[in-house]
């Protein structure tokens, strides 16, 4: 998969899943997914498990402090 597919697929799960647009500092969750899409894709383990799983582990430490 190309790196445009795996980000397009991170940032349309995470959108789609989210349940609101944007954080509590104003930042979009799309924007965030575009951020973050990309250091999911540079290392080579977590691109392997795909965009939707890599999309998914990250959004289970939403909240934590």
């Amino acid at each position: 998969m190309s790196k445009e597919e795996f980000c397009s697929r991170f940032i349309d799960y995470m959108v789609r899943n989210a349940g609101f647009d944007a954080f509590d500092d104003g930042r979009s969750v799309a924007e965030y997914a575009a951020d973050t899409a990309v250091t999911y894709w540079d290392d080579e383990h977590q691109r392997a498990e795909g965009p939707e799983e890599c999309a998914a582990a990250d959004m289970s430490y939403w909240g934590e402090e």
